[in-house]
This record gives structure tokens, sequence and C-alpha cells, in this order.
């Protein structure tokens, strides 16, 4: 499955493939697994399937700090009658009271065989990772617009979009290029590919605005950010979410 896009010819091609080798446009499916190989993540492969990391860890019986060996084969899937965690806490309204945060401008529309998940409030004051301009953009049901890509220059600074844990600091998902993914609670993720340079490891603690890498075109046929953010696994848009310039 083609993970991002840019607009025309600032994008490049992305495919993901599960472990049987076909590409997908959806999370995984029943009997789908997946082999750890060296330098995974737990984050790293349920972000790379679409899949809410808590779920992943409780199919697999994975406790918190979620450790995990190359050779090891995970389930991408729940057992009969598990449910899934994702799901249950989609279902439910955050409180009003809670909201912080932006909140999305509408409902993005909702096909067959979409990753996306329904707008929702969010408790995170989120803020723009880069300057920039929108070069692609987010649409809801597309596997090639999961998020968006700023275009910049090299070196840009490439900031948190709000205070979390760095829970993947690397070149393992195909097409991200120089990935860093940021835990800000266990609903809410953020992910910034394409950098040229990483700037922060895995485990690290960083606050919103913080730069956390240089921009770059890795994986990429410009210098650009793409942007995601996530919830319960799910991609959202992330001008929903993004305070307006």
């Amino acid at each position: 499955m083609m993970l991002l896009a840019a607009l025309a010819a600032c994008s490049s091609t992305v495919v993901r493939e599960t472990s049987s080798g076909k590409s997908t446009a959806g999370a995984a499916k029943d009997g789908s697994t997946v082999k750890v190989k060296r330098g995974d993540t737990l984050y790293g492969i349920a972000f790379r399937n679409g899949l809410d990391f808590r779920d992943v860890a409780r199919w697999n019986s994975i406790a918190s700090p979620y450790t995990i060996y190359p050779g090891q084969t995970l389930r991408l899937y729940p057992s009969s009658g598990s449910r899934s965690t994702a799901s249950s806490a989609s279902t439910s309204k955050p409180a009003a009271s809670a909201t912080t945060g932006p909140k999305p401008a509408s409902t993005p529309s909702k096909s067959a065989g979409s990753t996306a998940t329904a707008a929702v409030s969010s408790n995170i004051r989120w803020r723009w990772p880069a300057d920039g301009n929108i070069v692609g953009t987010y649409a809801a049901g597309d596997a090639t617009r999961q998020g968006i890509d700023i275009a910049g220059s090299a070196g840009s600074p490439v900031r948190a979009a709000a205070d979390g844990v760095v829970v993947y600091s690397g070149t393992g998902l195909v097409g991200y290029g120089e990935l860093i993914i940021v835990k800000h609670n266990d609903q809410w993720l953020s992910a910034y590919g394409h950098n040229r340079k990483r700037l922060v490891a895995e485990g690290q603690t960083v606050k919103a605005g913080q730069q956390i890498a240089e921009m770059g075109r890795s994986g990429a046929t410009r210098d650009m950010l793409h942007f995601e953010i996530r919830y319960n696994g799910k991609p959202v848009d992330p001008v929903g979410y993004l305070p307006k310039k």
C-alpha cells in the first residue's frame, strides 16, 4: 500500500507490504503476521500497519515497555472474542471539558477500506512542526495521503508538534526515510518523515516546539517534511488540529 504522496511531481512513491508480500489498503486482516526485524519496535510495526500499539501488544501478550526481538512473529489480529482497544476507545466521546486544543473543522468522509478515523476532539495543544507551504494534503480513505507534506529547504528545523516521548527514531519504515514518531498519550501519535538528520533518540522526552530533526529528502524527491497525526493508530487530517496560520 502506498503510504504517502505530495501533489503532482512533488511526491515520492511509497509502498507498504504485508508479511505475505501483498499491498493492502487498510488495517491488517485476520491471519496477518509480521516477523520482527532488527531495529523494529512495537510502535513502528503498529504504525506501519495502521493499528493501535496497545492492541498489537495485547494480541501478543507483550507487557510495557513493549520489548520485542528479531525473529519474533507478531500477530496483527485479535484472538477470537478479543476486543480492540482502539475500537473501544474511538467510540467513546472525549469529555468537552478536557479539550484545550483546536478541534477539526469537519468530519472527513470515510470510504470503503479507509484507514482514517472520524474527526475527534483532541486534548492536545498542537503546533506546526515546520515552516513552509503545504504541498501535499490529507485525504480520508486515500492510502497515498495519510498526512500532509510541508515544503522547505534542507536543514530547516523540524519541531515536535506537542509534548511527548519519542517511541521511534530510525529508517525501518519503507517510504518514510529518516522517521521520528512521538507518542503524546495512549491515543495520539505524531510522525515526522523524510528528515535529513534525526536529533532525538527513542525514549527521549520532547517539548512542543523543540527541534527534533533537520528537514531533508530521505525517501522523497524534494526537501520536505511529511507530517502525520494518528488517533488510536488511524490517520486524521493534521490541518484540522493545527492552529490556523
